[in-house]
């Protein structure tokens, strides 16, 4: 059997992706796995798999001018491949167009009959001889910043009456971009400084985060094949998830619950937080993600968790009032993290941020109880939509006399996050832009002694 290009793997990603609405870097790992492709082609597919899901409106946008009936006329794995192809024209100055064409021709062949091998190639040349159909927008703010960012109309449409013009345009150029390597420093182990030093051969354009000092930004390459991650001096994850730990205002000896553990990032950087000293209670209701939590605290160094196949709403009556620290980082519609996940701004509609919000609350609601008098309780999640994030803590606040919103988590942020922050409402809101890292929030809430 003849060994698959980089392009047909790519495809086949794209393929799957679209037919089960799965995410794509599963999909892409799964199919790195099983395909024998040399470092600079798999760094070609894993390329084509998230730029063309990234740019799939303004691809759509340009394939409806050239193909009479537009995209609903087209077999999946067809449509498919010219957006693979004009996306590689448009965007990837390293592969010449007549390669692309070329290629997405051959592949043509190779899978449908001489009649597709025939439109893939008129499509193509046409779009390269018409430059100007990539400017031609439709009327409306809203549709426009759809087609040239290439986001949904309803996604847009939402940002720009929570944020307003100037920044839901910020925001989806930002979500546009790769995202940044960055690894957490274990100060279990040793310091940002030390480890930064002993990196610099491998990642020489390493530097410490500006925005905390608990990472490194590699600005390239990936750490989880390197000594220092085996050895548990580092994990990975992203900075703006890296300010949670320290709006738990922590120190050795407290009792934490963390009631949606995994797959243990957090977790452990509380642990490291508290010099692995105290109790923490991770909970989720996954026995494999019980594991994943289990997995990384060993690699780390950390003895102090203890993990739960459980909802954290349903600990013993027991449990009640006898926590210092309780963290929800909530299940939310994930619009924080798009540059990383792509498919997931194609795959929600504004229906399933009204449910999930109802599930947020529930969630909070339960947690709740188990934080004890003087305790702190903090909400965070990985989206930027304020039905899921402001709505929520400021209704808990009110429906829940003995909470309070701590007004002064300010003082256990880094200043550059100070600066974001609505001292006023005393919660971060972290957006794709504001420093490259994932769009996040954080809420903190004190219970009244």
């Amino acid at each position: 059997m003849k060994k698959m290009t980089a392009r047909e793997v790519a495809l086949d990603v794209l393929i799957r992706i679209e037919e089960h609405q799965s995410y794509s870097n599963l999909e892409l790992k799964h199919a790195l796995e099983r395909a024998d492709l040399s470092k600079a082609d798999t760094g070609l597919v894993t390329e084509l798999v998230y730029g063309t899901t990234q740019r799939r409106n303004t691809l759509d946008e340009v394939i409806n001018q050239f193909v009479k009936g537009g995209t609903k006329k087209l077999q999946g794995w067809v449509l498919q491949l010219l957006r693979m192809s004009l996306y590689q024209i448009r965007y990837l100055d390293r592969v010449p167009e007549r390669a692309a064409v070329h290629e997405a021709v051959e592949i043509a062949k190779k899978r449908g009959h001489k009649g597709i091998s025939s439109l893939v190639n008129g499509v193509l040349r046409n779009v390269l001889r018409t430059p100007e159909a990539w400017d031609k927008l439709p009327k409306g703010k809203a549709k426009q910043i759809a087609i040239t960012t290439s986001h949904p109309e309803w996604l847009v449409s939402r940002w720009l009456k929570q944020y307003g013009e100037e920044t839901t345009i910020a925001i989806c150029e930002s979500n546009n971009q790769p995202p940044m390597p960055t690894v957490r420093v274990n100060r279990l182990h040793t310091s940002p400084d030390n480890l930064l030093e002993e990196m610099k051969e491998s990642f020489p354009e390493a530097e410490i985060s500006a925005v905390t000092d608990d990472a490194i930004l590699l600005k390239q390459g990936y750490a989880a094949g390197s000594i220092w991650f085996k050895n548990g001096d580092c994990t990975i994850q992203d900075e703006s998830s890296m300010l949670v730990a320290p709006a738990l205002q922590l120190k050795p000896g407290l009792r934490v619950l963390d009631a949606c553990a995994a797959p243990g990032g957090k977790t452990t950087h509380i642990a490291e937080r508290m010099q692995n000293e105290g109790e923490i209670v991770a909970c989720d209701i996954h026995p494999h993600k019980r594991e994943l939590i289990e997995q990384t605290a060993k690699r780390l160094g950390v003895t102090m968790i203890n993990t739960m196949v459980a909802d954290a709403g349903d600990l013993t009556q027991e449990q009640v009032g006898l926590f210092d620290r309780v963290l929800l980082d909530a299940p939310c519609s994930g619009f924080g993290v798009i540059r990383r996940k792509p498919d997931l701004k194609w795959n929600k509609k504004s229906s399933d941020v009204e449910a999930i919000s109802e599930i947020q609350y529930e969630l909070l609601t339960q947690v709740a109880k188990f934080v004890k008098a003087g305790g702190y309780l903090v909400y965070s999640t990985c989206t930027i939509d304020v039905e899921e994030n402001q709505n929520i803590v400021e209704r808990f606040a009110r429906e829940n006399d003995s909470f309070e919103m701590d007004k002064e988590l300010y003082q256990d942020m880094p200043q550059l996050v100070v600066e974001k922050m609505d001292k006023e409402k005393g919660y971060v809101q972290i957006l794709p832009h504001h420093f490259g890292s994932d769009g996040f929030f954080i809420a903190r809430l004190k219970k009244k002694s």
